[in-house]
């Protein structure tokens, strides 16, 4: 499973012109599942997002997470961050987690986000979406189970 995070001053998703999630400061997560990915990724994954700290403290140093901050969490399934790019110049999915699959695991990824921060806001599953942000920074970083 695959999360990249960037911490944003806000982002939304827009679905068929019409807003379907947003945040004020926090973290923009577009997530890609692979194959054999299960449960257990989607917990460490969620855990590591929601304590990794790179929100600025006191002394301007990265050491507080989005749930120290109280900040936003927007989750976007993103099927491209499952590829192979390791030759050529064409993407390949053959690492990709099935549709259904997918669609599944990240349901339940956000309903543990849900249970756990009090902020999440969600894109729609292979919906054709348009993403907005302001990356405070930037900051951006690839996690991974």
């Amino acid at each position: 499973m695959r999360g990249l995070i960037q911490r944003v001053k806000q982002a939304s998703v827009v679905v068929d012109g019409e807003t379907v999630g947003e945040i004020d400061q926090g973290i923009l997560l577009l997530l890609g599942v692979e194959k054999g990915d299960a449960l257990p990724n989607a917990e460490r994954l969620l855990q590591k997002v929601l304590s990794y700290r790179i929100f600025s403290d006191d002394e301007g140093k990265m050491n507080r997470s989005v749930s120290d901050i109280e900040g936003g969490l927007l989750v976007v399934s993103q099927f491209t961050l499952a590829a192979d790019t390791r030759k050529g110049t064409r993407p390949g999915f053959s690492t990709a987690a099935a549709p259904a699959d997918a669609e599944s695991l990240y349901n339940q990824f956000v309903e543990m986000a849900r249970v756990t921060h009090p902020k999440v806001a969600t894109g729609i599953f292979a919906a054709d979406m348009q993403v907005s942000l302001v990356n405070d920074g930037p900051v951006t970083f690839l996690l991974e189970t």
